[in-house]
């Protein structure tokens, strides 16, 4: 997100990927509350020299086949009318999988006395991958619990991704 100051106020514009993937929100959350279905994230990224809108979503017990393709059938439908979208792109509807990143306050509050990978942009203390007991977390920090019984808390501005932890 890009912005300037005017005044005392800061002023964000979104860049077009942002846009894009605001308006998708915006739009498919209508379809997404009517089955009942969570919707996790939705990116605009581009892959292999193709760009790809993915929407993932979840429910209780898990998303099926036939879950993300009755949403991806109403959408595409309202992707075709809306026309936002300047570049061609290949539309996905998916589930998140058991890597699935926390990015929202919802996800947090879902997750607190679970063990979670905490995995940051830059090195702390010569490490960028933790795990703990996720212990708080509010809009500017997240504090973990490690195997030591420290809390370590983390800028959310340093960390790249946080997810459950899995261990095999």
């Amino acid at each position: 997100m890009a912005g300037r100051i005017v005044g005392k106020v800061k002023v964000v514009s979104l860049t077009r990927k942002e846009q894009y993937e605001q308006q998708t929100e915006t739009l498919i959350s209508p379809i997404i509350d009517e089955f009942d279905f969570e919707l996790v994230d939705v990116e605009f990224i581009k892959e292999g020299g193709s760009w790809y809108l993915r929407a993932y979503i979840d429910k209780p017990g898990g998303i099926t086949v036939d879950d993300c393709e009755v949403v991806s059938r109403r959408f595409s439908e309202i992707l075709d009318e809306k026309d936002y979208i300047q570049e061609s792109y290949i539309f996905e509807v998916s589930s998140p999988g058991l890597g699935r990143p926390l990015k929202k306050d919802k996800d947090f509050s879902r997750n607190l006395g679970k063990e979670i990978e905490v995995k940051t942009y830059r090195a702390i203390q010569g490490e960028k991958e933790f795990f703990g007991i996720l212990k708080s977390y509010n809009d500017e920090t997240i504090t973990i619990e490690d195997e030591d019984n420290v809390n370590n808390t983390f800028e959310r501005n340093d960390i790249a991704l946080v997810r459950l932890a899995l261990r095999f």
